[in-house]
């Protein structure tokens, strides 16, 4: 069974922009690319570093650490179907975002 989770006020990224924050045990990185909310997992599946920081380019994250690079809508690393972060779809219910969580057991 899905969880949403709401988005807490002030780290709704505007356009071009993105926010990090805790829920439960997880690090969220949520991206706004063009009016698009993404978000994932903060941390890199390679080593652990963080993803948020990184460089942004369309939906592009650069890890900070060692470059790698992974599409914000599949989580997948560029060019790779191997290396995957988490990727969590993002709702928008009258002005409030949810990040909608599948437990793993559940996840397709």
């Amino acid at each position: 069974m899905s969880q949403r989770v709401p988005v807490p006020a002030g780290k709704l990224p505007q356009a071009g922009g993105r926010s990090l924050f805790e829920f439960a045990d997880k690090s969220l990185a949520l991206f706004n690319v063009d009016g698009r909310l993404y978000a994932i997992d903060d941390s890199c599946p390679h080593q652990g570093a963080s993803l948020c920081g990184g460089r942004l380019e369309g939906r592009v994250i650069q890890c900070c650490a060692h470059g790698l690079r992974f599409d914000l809508a599949s989580g997948y690393l560029l060019n790779s179907d191997k290396l995957k972060v988490a990727n969590y779809p993002v709702e928008v219910v009258d002005d409030q975002a949810y990040i909608v969580i599948v437990p793993e057991e559940s996840a397709p």
